[in-house]
């Protein structure tokens, strides 16, 4: 009867180990047929996370020497507003002025980066942005990238302008010689904390240093029955306009 005892009691032993040992793993199934077993005691949490495609952004083709996106950086429709970020700065920010730019100490005349002449700060002789500073392609990767001065001049010069609303925001439709054409939405600027000319200006910067005078960069700027470019202080937020080859 001793032996029926302890024999008895061995295998409930040996169940209860088994039954421990199977409620002790998970399996993770994956895409790829393969299983993997992960032991229980050295997971502290689960968590289910949702990964969505990187979002495609469309090349529109106007006939011109680049092609040119159909939205802003910040944005997902041609009519969306976008972000706007200082020159040569790839992060927004609450407050838009010489005190807050990244490449100066504080002054127009301390730059610190992309500097043609001593009056403005430590010289170094850039006047493009390097694609490390360029918001458009930190953001979008690939070959997207800022467009130049001469680029802007080309969309001016080669284009047609036609003041519109799209979904109840104003910009221009520009329309290229091949008949295809680009919204660019009037979201105005940023200077100070607060956003200026929105519904009535577009601001739009090139990647090109005004060598003139270093504290400045070129963009394009429009209002209804207006178009053309200027050069303005590099600290204040303006949209971005992505081109590709």
């Amino acid at each position: 009867m001793k032996k029926i005892i302890t024999l008895f009691a061995l295998m409930l032993c040996l169940c209860a180990t088994a039954q421990q040992a199977v409620g002790e793993y998970m399996y993770i199934h994956r895409n790829n047929n393969t299983v993997e077993r992960i032991l229980l005691s050295e997971v502290d949490s689960v968590t289910f996370v949702e990964i969505l495609p990187a979002p495609q952004y469309e090349a529109i083709d106007l006939g011109l020497s680049v092609k040119w996106a159909s939205c802003n950086v910040g944005a997902t429709k041609p009519e969306e507003l976008g972000n706007y970020y200082a020159w040569g700065e790839t992060e927004e920010k609450s407050n838009y002025n010489w005190s807050t730019y990244k490449w100066c100490n504080g002054s127009y005349n301390t730059m610190t980066k992309y500097c043609t002449s001593s009056d403005y700060g430590t010289v170094d002789n850039k006047t493009v942005l390097d694609l490390e500073d360029d918001v458009a392609h930190v953001k979008w990767g690939g070959d997207w990238r800022m467009p130049s001065l001469d680029e802007i001049k080309e969309l001016l010069e080669n284009c047609t302008w036609q003041w519109t609303s799209v979904n109840g925001v104003n910009g221009y439709r520009v329309t290229g010689p091949n008949g295809n054409s680009i919204f660019l939405p009037a979201a105005g600027y940023r200077y100070g904390t607060d956003v200026y000319d929105r519904g009535s200006d577009g601001n739009y910067w090139s990647s090109s240093l005004d060598g003139y005078g270093s504290g400045n960069a070129f963009y394009l700027y429009f209002s209804d029955g207006f178009c053309g470019w200027y050069g303005n202080d590099r600290y204040c937020g303006r949209s971005v306009r992505p081109v590709c080859e």
